[in-house]
């Protein structure tokens, strides 16, 4: 028994190994880069940077000689918010992610609800049907969906949607779909709402249909079980699923070059000006932890939120 028990330990040591090692190899030591790189000297014409580790000649060590002149701009953009005239370039960005992506999320919600939950209720024999159909976009490159989009939101009379609203007779002259904020929108939310679905449905699919009986039994209009006993037990597969959509939309970069032409500001645009045209690699490199940092306090206090309300097997009982 005492040997059974260690086998079993041995195992599960080395089957929670391989997670460990997949994140600290590829996120804790590119992260540990990006940190480095952030607390770095920039020079002209010496891309990308100046090290914050100098070893002076004679000297067994190097000194960890930060240089925190980013976060000092980042600080200065803050402090000068409301200012009058005061350059906020990054903030700008900043806020333009965090809307953009509010955006998608609450949109991808309010569609990807009704798909999962459709989904979830239907016979099994059309489950998979319809999940396939769910992430059937996934089988053709991202890039090339987006490139898609821009067919049918071209803003001349070739796009698609311009020329089936000119041939309706329902415009004289094709709009402008292309190149703004709504056209990112609508390409944020097309490529992300599979994001959304699969979580929800995970979720849903587990729900006790003796609970939605129970609800009828006493009276409760379809409504209001949907409301009182539905959406509050799928809390954990929204959460998911809004996260899932909401981080990794603060920092899209090809929706919004492809689909916005340059005219939509996000920090991933602002990201890769630094590292690139500009060559000021820690400057971006700065934006890029700061941006990490961010995102990662609302998935701690989620994660605590959910550990501190219990599984679904408690909430449904």
């Amino acid at each position: 028994m005492t040997r059974r028990r260690f086998v079993l330990a041995r195992g599960r040591f080395w089957t929670g190994l391989l997670p460990w090692a997949w994140m600290l190899l590829f996120f804790a030591l590119p992260f540990a880069l990006i940190v480095k790189v952030s607390l770095s000297t920039p020079q002209l014409a010496i891309p990308p940077y100046v090290s914050p580790f100098v070893m002076e000649p004679g000297e067994m060590l190097p000194h960890f000689r930060p240089d925190f002149a980013s976060y000092r701009r980042l600080h200065d953009e803050l402090l000068a918010l409301g200012t009058p005239g005061a350059d906020l370039q990054y903030l700008s960005a900043w806020g333009g992610s965090l809307l953009l992506a509010a955006l998608t999320t609450l949109l991808c919600l309010l569609i990807g609800y009704p798909f999962a939950y459709y989904i979830a209720r239907s016979r099994e024999a059309a489950r998979n049907t319809l999940l396939m159909l769910v992430m059937l976009p996934f089988w053709t490159s991202f890039l090339l969906r987006v490139y898609a989009w821009m067919v049918l939101l071209d803003s001349s009379e070739l796009g698609l949607i311009n020329r089936l609203l000119l041939a309706a007779g329902v415009i004289d002259v094709p709009l402008q779909l292309l190149y703004n904020a709504g056209a990112v929108l609508v390409g944020m939310v097309y490529s992300y709402l599979p994001f959304m679905v699969l979580p929800l449905y995970a979720n849903l699919v587990k729900l006790d249909q003796r609970l939605l009986e129970a609800a009828a039994d006493l009276g409760a209009r379809p409504w209001t079980t949907f409301l009182r006993v539905t959406l509050p037990l799928s809390r954990r597969g929204i959460v998911a699923g809004s996260m899932l959509v909401f981080i990794p939309a603060v920092g899209e970069f090809v929706i919004p070059d492809l689909l916005g032409g340059g005219n939509v500001l996000m920090i991933g645009r602002r990201i890769w000006d630094d590292f690139g045209p500009n060559q000021d690699w820690p400057m971006a490199a700065a934006v890029a932890v700061t941006m990490v940092l961010v995102l990662i306090a609302p998935i701690v206090l989620l994660h605590r939120h959910g550990r501190a309300n219990g599984g679904d097997g408690e909430e449904g009982r």
